[in-house]
């Protein structure tokens, strides 16, 4: 701890079971008998209590954990949440055995959440994400991508990102946002995903870059979406700004959409139901994180699962994420998604942790900055009501959070 700091802005969390995640450490890094230090909003020590300087501590604020359990705090790495409108209605089509590919080809899907989308302005997209922003807060999030996607036009998909960035003004969450007007080809350039790519995908890309309003770069590569080559299109932009891509990948069928965003040296791949050995090796060899989606999984009744377990064995890093979206994943519970990544993908107890924390973290590529309990790090914690780690795996529908902390500020739940 260094010496220019004052010990009255010392925060010390201490009697802790402390679930660190930190690299290299055995299972989930878990320090029994543990102690938080943070000030300024970083991170200063982490460790056994009884290791603590306690003469430097003198002066800061001791607060009494009672042997609760202590993680990172959650990220959610890949949502949708700024949007007009719902889809309850293609619910129903669903239900009565329509595929996504139905739905999407008669005018629904994507397409449709553009009209309610584009007719809010960035104050009422603000006003209409909160309430699922605040859902995912009260699980102790601290953090959460957010993609553009429904505007499909230079100014819509502006707007989207600039709610996107509001959002981070008005509730104590880190938002990373990804450009995704890749997303789906709006009615006007039905059969011409080339000029809509050259007229409003890159041009508008370049403005969101100039303006400061986008992190990362992603796109739909699928059969109702946009091909390997035209998502390159994309990603050579991308690259000359300067900025990381992402991808939709493997959903619904197996384009070798992995493997070209591997290529591009992508943070993450994302759903990967269809992904096969080829694109495994090559996420692999390029350090690309699985982001698993099981919500989408679920709700658009899918029966091809990700192929975990060669993910696994490649030492494919894995993370998974709500997909929050309108239309195939209306999920604001990243804790039922822990529970779905176990149930219906076979994910264990410690890779759905760490998929929410260290591993959503590396996703967005934030790993120096959150996503483990280390010091130097941000003071991203979120601290828990249970007796193992496990219950939040395994319980569905019930929330144990005491309270959680992001950059310093302690926020009860």
């Amino acid at each position: 701890m260094g010496s220019a700091l004052d010990n009255s802005e010392l925060v010390i969390l201490r009697n802790g079971r402390i679930a660190t995640l930190q690299a290299g450490a055995a299972g989930l890094g878990i320090i029994e008998g543990g102690a938080v230090v943070f000030a300024r909003g970083r991170i200063v020590y982490v460790g056994p209590e009884r290791d603590l300087p306690l003469g430097a501590l003198v002066g800061g604020e001791v607060v009494d954990l009672e042997g609760r359990w202590v993680t990172p705090g959650l990220i959610d790495c890949h949502t949708h949440i700024v949007h007009g409108g719902n889809r309850a209605r293609e619910f129903e089509m669903r239900l009565q055995g329509a595929t996504y590919e139905e739905i999407a080809r008669a005018g629904g899907g994507i397409v449709s959440s553009v009209k309610a989308t584009n007719a809010l302005s960035v104050e009422a997209l603000v006003q209409t994400a909160l309430p699922r922003l605040d859902t995912l807060l009260s699980e102790g999030i601290t953090t959460v991508e957010i993609k553009s996607g429904y505007g499909l036009s230079i100014e819509g998909e502006l707007k989207m990102l600039r709610a996107a960035r509001a959002l981070e003004q008005v509730r104590p969450v880190r938002i990373v946002t990804s450009w995704l007007a890749a997303h789906a080809t709006p009615v006007e350039y039905k059969g011409r995903n080339g000029d809509y790519i050259a007229e409003v995908v890159i041009p508008g890309l370049k403005r969101a870059q100039a303006e400061a309003l986008v992190d990362a770069v992603d796109g739909f590569c699928e059969g109702i979406a946009f091909s390997p080559a035209e998502i390159a299109q994309v990603f050579d932009v991308a690259r000359e700004l300067g900025l990381p891509v992402k991808l939709h990948a493997e959903q619904l069928s197996n384009l070798g959409g992995a493997k070209l965003a591997a290529s591009y040296g992508a943070l993450s791949a994302d759903h990967l139901e269809y992904l096969d050995e080829e694109g495994v090796a090559a996420m692999a060899e390029a350090g690309t994180v699985a982001v698993l989606l099981p919500g989408a999984f679920y709700a658009i009744h899918e029966t091809r699962k990700p192929p975990v377990a060669a993910l696994r064995a490649a030492g494919v890093p894995m993370a998974i994420a709500t997909d929050c979206n309108p239309g195939t994943s209306p999920l604001t519970s990243l804790l039922l998604t822990m529970n779905m990544s176990a149930t219906l993908f076979g994910l264990t107890v410690e890779e759905c942790i760490a998929g929410s924390t260290r591993e959503a973290a590396r996703a967005l590529g934030l790993l120096s900055e959150t996503g483990t309990i280390e010091a130097g790090k941000s003071a991203d914690l979120a601290i828990w009501d249970v007796e193992s780690l496990a219950e939040l795996v395994y319980r569905f529908g019930f929330n144990p959070l005491h309270s959680h902390v992001f950059k310093g500020q302690r926020i009860a739940s």
